[in-house]
């Protein structure tokens, strides 16, 4: 099976503080848990696409500000509109805040279902429903 994606390796100043709720988010959108070691973990979708979060000691800043150049948000599939929901009703518990709550599911447009969190070290997800 091949993927248009690769992999992504993001970086964070402190893997053990946002580790489960990576692991949490992804296991709900149907990711493995791949390798682990004290500085890193791996999660590998269905297609073979694979995630990489690591605290690498090159890391300048705690905080991750999509705001300046660079990545602004990474966009992953919900298996289903329900998947969508349920991670919506449970995110704060896991560590993620909803972001456009007035607006859910219709923050990306009238057409586009989705659901935008953010986590402590301002990384933001949208999670895209399929189509009805």
């Amino acid at each position: 099976m091949s993927s248009a994606l690769h992999h992504v390796e993001l970086w964070t100043g402190d893997l053990a503080a946002v580790e489960q709720a990576w692991g949490w988010l992804l296991g709900r959108l149907g990711w493995r848990d791949g390798d682990a070691w004290d500085r890193g973990r791996t999660w590998t979708y269905t297609d073979g696409t694979y995630l990489v979060l690591e605290q690498s000691p090159a890391v300048t800043d705690e905080v991750h500000d999509r705001l300046r150049a660079g990545m602004n948000h990474l966009a992953l599939h919900a298996p289903t509109s329900a998947v969508l929901d349920d991670v919506r009703a449970d995110a704060a518990a896991h560590g993620w805040c909803e972001m456009f709550a007035e607006r859910y599911p219709h923050a990306g447009g009238p057409a586009h279902r989705a659901l935008f969190l953010e986590n402590e070290q301002g990384f933001e997800i949208e999670i895209v429903a399929p189509p009805a």
